[in-house]
């Protein structure tokens, strides 16, 4: 069966894409802790980030940096914090979350409420620093 996350690559589920490629996919958080919260995930469907092979997962690694690049351009934040919790959804992923405090990547925090327009910007803002 297909997590959320597959449905989402393969254009099933709406998202609010950031950038992919062959092998990476990213996108941002519908329940952000904060603005230009991203998940990015192997397109390649495994469930614990630590079962994936070496190159997928050094992959993961090297897409998130440049996602996480592109986050800092355009957010005004001072570090982008990476998780990995992977218990919400059964496909290897990390949050990419931009913060200016340890309490901003709580999770306990209540997540943010954002329009339409407001995740379409961040978004394309996000993507258009995408290198």
């Amino acid at each position: 069966m297909s997590s959320i996350f597959s449905k989402i690559i393969v254009g099933q589920i709406p998202c609010y894409k950031i950038a992919e490629n062959e092998n990476y996919f990213a996108f941002l958080d519908i329940s952000p802790l904060t603005k230009g919260h991203t998940l990015v995930v192997p397109k390649k469907e495994v469930d614990y980030i630590f079962d994936l092979d070496s190159e997928t997962y050094l992959g993961l690694m090297e897409f998130s940096k440049r996602v996480a690049s592109a986050i800092k351009k355009s957010i005004n934040c001072d570090r982008i914090s990476m998780q990995v919790i992977g218990l919400e959804v059964p496909h290897a992923h990390v949050h990419l979350i931009p913060i200016r405090t340890m309490n901003d990547c709580n999770f306990a925090n209540q997540k943010l409420k954002l329009t339409t327009e407001e995740f379409i910007e961040i978004a394309n803002s996000i993507t258009l620093n995408f290198k």
